[in-house]
């Protein structure tokens, strides 16, 4: 993300804006603690470690694996509030959605536009191959159009 945390209370800060009835989809990665990953410190209710002896079963956040905090204004308003929903393993899904599943083909197709170092083994044809039967409306289609032409071009 490109906010930092300390400025998420923050209402003078602008971290994007999302109109009425517009949707939104965010995919996040989520990083063992025991990762080589650099992973920065925050405040945070995870801090301790599932090793810690002051960590237990009984503790009410001991099962959740992360919160999901949003912040929204009414309209016509200065002051935003703030939603939390915390996650846990009740969240995971073995079958992604055919929505889920899109999502996460237009964001393999980003990181080989970036040539990112996380794309893996990912091509172009292996997005289009897995995507093209879920292409189901014009905007589905010319995505597909666009990785064939990709493809093509990366060939």
């Amino acid at each position: 993300r490109a906010m930092a945390a300390e400025d998420f209370s923050d209402d003078t800060k602008d971290g994007g804006e999302l109109g009425a009835g517009h949707q939104i989809t965010a995919l996040y990665e989520i990083i063992p603690v025991d990762s080589d990953y650099p992973i920065p410190e925050i405040e945070s209710r995870y801090n301790t470690s599932a090793d810690d002896s002051s960590v237990s079963a009984a503790d009410e956040n001991y099962n959740e694996w992360l919160t999901l905090k949003i912040r929204c204004k009414k309209p016509d308003s200065d002051v935003s509030a703030l939603f939390e929903y915390p996650v846990d393993s009740s969240a995971v899904r073995y079958d992604m959605s055919d929505n889920m599943s899109w999502a996460a083909g237009v964001a393999q197709t980003a990181m080989l536009l970036k040539d990112s170092s996380y794309k893996g083994t990912s091509t172009y044809a292996e997005v289009k191959d897995r995507l093209k039967s879920i292409a189901d409306d014009d905007y589905r289609v010319e995505f597909i159009y666009l990785l064939t032409r990709l493809g093509a071009s990366h060939s």
